[in-house]
């Protein structure tokens, strides 16, 4: 997800940078946050590629954020608008652009929380993330990049969509707990789990993943597969 700060002053960037990044990192979710200065400069970039949601100061040097929003919605009707402002006089401005809510500062932490539960319902589902430890660090993957993980000599191989594979060393089932409630992913066994939107078939036996890998699923999940899969795809083909 990408989005967009437009406010000339530098410290009100930062500090909406930083209470953004604990909204998404309370939800685990993975955004691209760009600042800008001036609502031109942001006009330059949102024109060459699509901002999901947009926070736009109103009170800015040059072109207010009520006609930078004016010239944003000539060729993108689709990207939630938030003004943040010191007062609500431009009410009916940000009606014809089409514009969310109003942040008027100062704004609380529950002000900013109340708005981010109803972004989140108005923007198609984020991908999620996790942060796996490695040697060396923490390697942060998209669940939507996860092909499968198996356990395996005490440690976690996880396959990734562009070829690699990551190791851990934790407990599988702390593991899987990170991808709790996420229908995607399903545990074939004891030590494998596989995620759906990489899958192609399932023979009754085994899954074949996209790379053409088999997974096997161990007998006593065999039902529950072939029911999990069904519904998956399903679901798939209904959006």
């Amino acid at each position: 997800m990408r989005i967009a700060i437009v406010d000339d002053i530098a410290s009100e960037r930062k500090e909406l940078i930083d209470r953004l990044t604990i909204q998404l990192n309370r939800r685990a979710l993975d955004a691209q946050i760009s600042e800008y200065k001036n609502g031109e400069a942001f006009l330059l970039d949102a024109i060459k590629e699509h901002f999901a949601l947009v926070f736009m100061d109103i009170y800015m040097e040059g072109n207010n954020g009520v006609e930078i929003a004016k010239k944003l919605r000539n060729f993108d009707r689709n990207c939630l608008l938030i003004f943040t402002t010191c007062s609500t006089d431009h009410a009916l401005d940000g009606f014809r652009v089409r514009a969310l809510h109003y942040l008027v500062k100062p704004y609380s932490d529950n002000e900013l929380d109340t708005i981010f539960n109803e972004i989140m319902e108005r923007l198609p589902a984020p991908d999620k993330y996790i942060d796996v430890h490695i040697v060396g660090g923490v390697v942060r993957l998209r669940l939507s990049e996860i092909l499968y993980a198996e356990h395996y000599q005490h440690r976690i191989h996880i396959h990734t969509s562009d070829g690699q594979t990551t190791i851990t060393r934790q407990t599988f089932s702390d593991f899987t707990a990170k991808l709790d409630g996420d229908e995607r992913f399903f545990l074939c066994s004891r030590g494998v789990i596989i995620n759906f939107e990489h899958t192609e078939d399932f023979d009754g036996a085994a899954f074949t993943l996209i790379n053409g890998q088999k997974v096997s699923v161990s007998r006593d999940k065999i039902k529950s597969a072939r029911i999990a899969f069904g519904d998956f795809l399903f679901k798939r083909g209904r959006k």
